[in-house]
């Protein structure tokens, strides 16, 4: 069972996913800004404060330091109504002058006038502002110090604003480019929807290449479907000609078969059924032969493609078969020898250059008779490799020879022997390896001397 699955959801889920995370750490980083925003904004506050109570410090007649607080510089403060304001100023060390005496100060480093701390007071959080001055007496100055606080429940607010506000505006961002994904993802496979329709109102018996216009992103895909329905159609046609030529080449073997067993059934004495049933069995063997020639021209049909060639020696190859046909062509009467040297390497399918060597040898032998010769020859011309195969027996006319390379064409047989297959076997094999055929006279005029041109590798031309 194939799993399938949305490539618009699994999109959306990825961007919502991202998105999730980015804005995780967008607010993360948002929250600290406005931490650090409402602190600054704070501690202007409580430093306007102690300055404007640092400017009512003064030195009294006794020497002694009076202060007198202005309530506008407290009420700066009270913004917020939620908030509570604290104060205290300590004169020299040791000396408390006014305010709360029990609010924490804030240590300061060495020559620095201002300092802000967070701190607790009275059980809750507050921000803490301490600056150091001095009064004047005309003869000398006496240090004092203004601590001004306050407690962070606007402080709070404000961040809390900062960080529901930028939320809110990223959700709004998150919810936007989900629905753009969602429409964008839709629209952009409506071509792949019609390449769908196109395909799926197709008749069976139609399998040209769809012309559809997609993204250059897709069109890959409708190459690779377009490229599988070509060698669809190649491997049907091949299919519908082996059919074909099955069922109108193997009719005669059959009615030979059932004509002769029929014979066999209704003989009266053993020999006579014995010549049936010898008939029938030579019949099966022919039909036996056919298939397979049937078979083989079937798998040239359906061989558009050469990513099986090799580099293969057609020399040794040539040499090697015509060895396995000497028994064969001894029992016909016929003196079948082998002329070459050295290596010919071209590119090729070994399995159907073999056939097409084996139907060269084995159509000679069929046709040349007893008493004749036959030679088969392996040589280089320039930048070809070229076979022979040439025999002295009865030929074929030249008016006959282009028909001979036709599908079922016997030549000059007067009888039923052979399917009519080697010859164009051979011709579609050689085509499929860009080589040419040539049917010539042998030697003397007499005979037929077959003959294919391959083209050589380049690395390997003089």
């Amino acid at each position: 069972m194939t799993y399938s699955y949305s490539l618009r959801r699994r999109l959306l889920a990825w961007l919502l996913i991202a998105t999730a995370v980015l804005g995780a750490f967008a607010l993360a980083d948002t929250w600290r800004e406005a931490e650090k925003t409402a602190n600054e904004v704070s501690d202007r506050v409580l430093m306007g404060s102690a300055l404007a109570i640092a400017e009512r410090v003064i030195v009294s007649e006794e020497g002694s330091l009076e202060v007198d607080i202005p309530y506008v510089a407290l009420e700066m403060l009270t913004s917020a109504a939620q908030d509570r304001v604290f104060y205290r100023v300590d004169g020299p060390p040791g000396t408390f002058i006014t305010g709360y005496q029990n609010l924490p100060t804030v240590p300061r480093v060495e020559g620095q006038a201002a300092a802000f701390e967070d701190a607790v007071f009275r059980g809750e959080p507050i921000r803490v502002a301490v600056l150091a001055r001095s009064a004047s007496t005309g003869i000398n100055s006496v240090p004092f110090v203004v601590t001004v606080a306050e407690t962070t429940i606007a402080r709070q607010q404000l961040m809390q604003t900062i960080l529901f506000r930028s939320a809110a505006r990223l959700l709004f961002m998150i919810v936007g480019a989900a629905v753009i994904v969602w429409i964008a993802v839709t629209v952009s496979l409506r071509p792949l929807y019609r390449f769908s329709e196109a395909i799926a109102q197709r008749s069976p018996d139609d399998l040209h290449p769809i012309v559809e216009r997609v993204p250059s992103e897709v069109q890959g895909l409708v190459d690779t479907v377009n490229s599988f329905m070509v060698r669809l159609e190649s491997a049907l046609d091949a299919l519908r000609n082996f059919t074909g030529n099955a069922s109108h080449q193997l009719r005669t073997p059959l009615a030979i078969i059932r004509t002769q067993l029929a014979l066999a059934a209704r003989s009266t004495d053993i020999e006579s059924a014995k010549r049936a049933v010898g008939k029938a069995d030579a019949a099966v063997a022919d039909g036996e032969r056919l298939l397979g020639q049937l078979l083989l021209m079937a798998k040239i049909d359906a061989a558009t493609r050469s990513s099986s060639f090799q580099e293969t020696d057609l020399s040794s190859l040539a040499q090697a078969l015509t060895a396995e046909h000497v028994p064969l062509a001894a029992e016909a009467g016929i003196d079948l020898g082998f002329e070459g040297a050295g290596s010919l390497p071209i590119l090729g399918e070994p399995l159907l250059l073999g056939e097409l060597l084996k139907n060269l040898i084995a159509n000679g032998l069929l046709y040349a008779g007893a008493g004749a010769e036959m030679t088969v020859r392996a040589n280089r011309e320039g930048s070809e490799a070229v076979i022979e195969v040439e025999d002295n027996g009865p030929g074929i006319p030249r008016g006959r020879r282009a028909a001979v390379l036709q599908r079922f064409d016997r030549g000059t047989r007067a009888d039923s022997s052979g399917s009519g297959l080697g010859l164009p076997i051979v011709e579609e094999i050689a085509r499929l390896h860009r080589a040419r055929v040539e049917l010539l006279d042998g030697g003397g005029g007499r005979g037929l001397c077959v003959r294919i041109r391959f083209p050589l590798p380049r690395d390997h031309r003089e």
